[in-house]
């Protein structure tokens, strides 16, 4: 019966798949790549499980996810154990991984990352509906979510509602939905999508009674180039209300109905660990959503 999890096959396996080859891996770890194929070989032998996707990047199994999951929370509460011993450890900042949105990012989100000076942060940008999915794997340590439902070994913290409203540029409005119903308009309008996985537009359209927006349609996947889009009148989009407050001060943007919004309720999820750097970060962003988002 395995009795303990051999660290170095576990941090091995870790820096895998933050670099994303065995190469890069060994030339992190100082060790030869044969050397990296060999602790992952003997670490899938040891638990009975292939722990890897041979791809480009190298991804983990759901089995693979559980380790890299646990070799982050290792090496989160070493940095920290070091810092509570008042010794430098590697030298190396404290280092946090964060997935969120990227309306999120683009709106309130990195005011909050100002307010922990102290700490390093890799982002990863990611939809909310699947930001979860990157705590599951034990690519991030927290993550903005739209899941209320806490991620295995995860604790969970609601942030607020980001309301968006179904804008578009005066001209275009003119142009494809003036003296129409506005479910006939936007089931032939051109539409702003973000990428492929952004169905928000045709959400608003299923309220309308569509089966969906029109499939007449721009994916712009950056939040200020996907408000650009629809400013500058390429099709109408779902605008986060933060977003296109200024816009429709200016004229440049209308609303389509003015009693319709969709409102995303956001949350935080992190992992249960009592380390030092992940509470500041949890409660730097708490505050800052409280004041950014609807309650």
């Amino acid at each position: 019966m395995m009795s303990e999890l051999p660290l170095e096959q576990v941090r091995t396996l870790l820096a895998v798949v933050d670099e994303g080859t065995f190469d890069a891996a060994a030339a992190t770890l100082h060790v030869t790549p044969s050397a990296v194929s060999q602790r992952v070989k003997a670490l899938e032998q040891r638990t009975g499980r292939v722990l890897l996707q041979r791809t480009k990047p190298v991804r983990p199994t759901e089995s693979g996810a559980v380790l890299v999951r646990f070799a982050r929370q290792l090496a989160r509460l070493e940095r920290d154990a070091w810092g509570e011993l008042g010794l430098s450890g590697t030298g190396e900042p404290t280092r946090v991984s964060v997935a969120v949105n990227a309306d999120s990012l683009a709106t309130w989100f990195l005011p909050a990352l100002s307010l922990v000076p102290d700490l390093c942060f890799e982002l990863h940008r990611e939809d909310e509906d699947h930001t979860a999915a990157l705590l599951r794997e034990g690519l991030v340590m927290a993550a903005v979510t739209s899941s209320p439902d806490p991620v295995p070994g995860c604790t969970v913290r609601p942030l607020g509602r980001m309301r968006y409203l179904p804008a578009a540029a005066p001209g275009f409005a003119a142009a494809h939905l003036a003296g129409r119903p506005l479910p006939e308009a936007l089931s032939r309008a051109p539409v702003v999508a973000f990428d492929r996985k952004d169905d928000f537009q045709d959400g608003f359209a299923r309220r309308l009674g569509l089966g969906a927006a029109s499939p007449f349609r721009h994916h712009v996947p950056t939040s200020e180039g996907f408000l650009d889009a629809v400013a500058a009148g390429l099709g109408w989009g779902m605008v986060p209300e933060v977003q296109a407050g200024p816009l429709l001060g200016q004229g440049r943007l209308v609303v389509l109905d003015p009693g319709a919004w969709m409102d995303v309720t956001l949350h935080w999820q992190q992992w249960r660990l009592d380390s030092p750097a992940l509470a500041a970060l949890a409660d730097a962003v708490t505050a800052t959503a409280a004041r950014a988002l609807r309650d």
